[in-house]
């Protein structure tokens, strides 16, 4: 690999791409991916150490959580504040946003939002899992204790977000608004080397992702929608193919290769969607909207939402730009829920 870069000497190259601070993205994501790391050491020991199943818990959302989901959480949590840039932590995982106090961080200016193991309960089934970041300037005074608006900032507001995919090989994927490149991981020198540069989703796809056992509780747009992804339509490449993993890391990676659509609506049980905007929609959007791509949740841009608490849900369609106006319209034209 003469040529490969690093991701350490990538952000250098690119350092001018971060709208505030020429060095504050190095140690950011310098943190992210030594937690990555960690994390994705104990992932590859699932079956042979007791780190699998869940712990008897549940978390603010009433999921219950993994052993491993507790894990990532501390040490994403542990590897920001070891980092004089981050001033404060919301996870999934918290019931509140948590603060740091330490002199190191008191003049931070950014705090993280986080994800720390998406779609954990695919572990004990050796299905690929992730890790989804979002990096936000605070908005309150530097200096003084991070407060709840810090953390509740639309997504538009975002300075840099990303995942991490653990799989068949581990990537890091990131944006700071210029572009989305991704980055896999080399177990045999423990570097992220760049891979993916300049990632682009295409227009179209033939690929809808879904959990097609709720269909029943879906509402009519979104149905009619995936009626027309089954339609034997040679022209228009349609009957599309259904692939969906479970994890909305996985399914967004694969269609942002391949084109494609990621579908949570909401459902007469989760009116509101499941999918929070703070951890999973925001950061996930803003990666697919520098690829190209779209993401709403049927009606509005997603990135445009104006949050209202910490553990906000909304419905989330994100992928191809033709794909998604197509879903909208059939949410636009079947107005009625379910």
């Amino acid at each position: 690999m003469p040529n490969m870069k690093t991701l350490g000497e990538f952000i250098v190259e690119k350092q001018n791409d971060f709208p505030h601070a020429s060095g504050d993205l190095s140690s950011l994501l310098g943190s992210i991916k030594l937690a990555a790391k960690i994390v994705n050491r104990e992932i590859n020991k699932a079956g042979l150490v007791d780190i699998t199943g869940a712990v008897g818990s549940e978390n603010v959302q009433g999921e219950e959580q993994q052993k491993l989901d507790l894990y990532a959480n501390d040490k994403f949590k542990a590897a920001m504040e070891a980092r004089d840039q981050v001033c404060g932590v919301a996870s999934e995982e918290e019931d509140e946003a948590v603060t740091f106090n330490k002199d190191l961080n008191r003049n931070a200016k950014y705090v993280i939002l986080m994800d720390p193991l998406d779609g954990s309960s695919n572990i004990d089934v050796n299905v690929s899992v992730g890790t989804i970041f979002s990096i936000y300037r605070r908005v309150s005074p530097i200096g003084t204790t991070p407060t709840q608006e810090d953390f509740l900032q639309p997504g538009n507001q975002q300075v840099a977000a990303g995942y991490v995919i653990y799989g068949s090989s581990t990537m890091l994927v990131y944006t700071t608004g210029n572009g989305i490149h991704g980055f896999t991981y080399d177990p045999s020198l423990g570097v992220f080397c760049l891979s993916h540069e300049s990632m682009q989703i295409p227009e179209d796809g033939q690929i809808y992702s879904i959990n097609e056992g709720n269909y029943i509780r879906f509402p009519q747009g979104v149905k009619k929608y995936i009626k027309f992804c089954q339609e034997d339509v040679p022209a228009d490449n349609r009957p599309y193919t259904s692939r969906y993993i479970g994890s909305l890391v996985s399914d967004f990676h694969r269609n942002l290769l391949k084109g494609g659509i990621y579908m949570y609506p909401s459902t007469a049980m989760y009116p509101n969607g499941k999918l929070r905007l703070l951890y999973e929609c925001n950061p996930m959007a803003f990666l697919m909207e520098q690829a190209g791509g779209i993401a709403s949740d049927g009606k509005n841009r997603i990135l445009d939402i104006i949050p209202t608490e910490l553990h906000q849900r909304v419905p989330f369609f994100v992928g191809s730009t033709n794909m998604v106006k197509q879903v909208e319209s059939f949410i636009e034209e079947y107005p009625e829920q379910y």
